[in-house]
């Protein structure tokens, strides 16, 4: 199956009222084992590279063409998506570079500057992408570290959301609604309620990050009130860690990284049909 863009398969999420499930991509395992459990699952996903993967990699093309190579092989639909991307020169070669390498998206991630200047890189860069036939992500509150991202004051104001969406042209809003970003333990506390009023004042869909530390129920209620793009990363982390751990541990004269990734690949694939399965329904 070719692979799909972001903007259909949101589109479709949101029709039919659930959301895309999004995980994060470091190794080719993770990118092996995200298809894996999307088929187990029948859903179809989002393969994501962050800023901080495409340097692990050395640059966007490795790490781009293997997930395009991946996708194209899929049973399911899967889309390419650059994720929170706030290195102005690594935004300027997504949009210029990426089409051809099968990306689809990119979150432009200006969150951490003052509002204005939110808005005007957002704005210019967005446009750009826009014109590359890029689907744009923007993000406005701060879903950062787990002190910061459960304090009132950092999440994201409905009037403020809809100024924002406005001012820039955004295909989709990252939003602060309780969420954090690297959490190991599923105990985060989302803002339901917060979720349903930027759902009704802003008219593009709703993206909650941090997902990895959010509860499944609270995922699937979130969903429910108008989140339609999840974003996953951790949860991978968590499950191909304890397998190499484990693999490890019962024979440390092991030396063929295959022995001790293939059940890496397989604990991430169970963890994405699982989620899969809470996300998209």
């Amino acid at each position: 199956m070719t692979h799909a863009r972001t903007a259909r398969l949101v589109a479709e999420a949101a029709q039919r009222g659930g959301a895309v499930p999004s995980f994060n991509v470091i190794t080719l395992e993770h990118a092996e084992a995200i298809v894996l459990g999307a088929e187990d699952a029948g859903a179809a996903v989002l393969l994501q590279l962050s800023q901080n993967a495409v340097r692990y990699h050395g640059g966007l093309v490795p790490i781009a063409a293997a997930c395009r190579a991946v996708a194209d092989a899929a049973a399911v639909p899967m889309a390419i998506h650059l994720d929170h991307i706030d290195d102005v020169a690594l935004a300027e070669e997504v949009i210029a570079r990426g089409p051809a390498l099968g990306v689809s998206s990119i979150m432009i991630d200006a969150s951490t500057l003052p509002y204005d200047e939110n808005v005007a890189r957002t704005r210019e860069l967005g446009a750009r992408a826009r014109d590359a036939g890029l689907w744009v992500e923007a993000e406005l509150g701060e879903v950062g570290g787990k002190d910061g991202a459960h304090a009132p004051g950092v999440r994201t104001d409905p009037s403020e959301a809809a100024a924002f969406v406005a001012a820039t042209g955004v295909d989709g809003l990252a939003v602060a609604v309780g969420s954090s970003h690297a959490m190991t333990t599923r105990t985060a506390d989302v803002d339901v309620d917060l979720v349903a009023r930027l759902a009704a004042a802003v008219p593009v869909p709703l993206v909650l990050h941090g997902s990895s530390g959010v509860p499944d129920a609270t995922i699937a209620a979130a969903v429910g009130a108008g989140i339609r793009k999840v974003n996953i990363g951790t949860a991978l982390n968590v499950a191909y860690t304890r397998a190499v751990r484990a693999a490890l541990a019962d024979d440390p004269a092991m030396t063929d990284p295959r022995t001790y990734l293939r059940p890496a690949r397989a604990a991430m694939a169970a963890t994405v049909a699982e989620l899969c399965r809470v996300v998209a329904g």
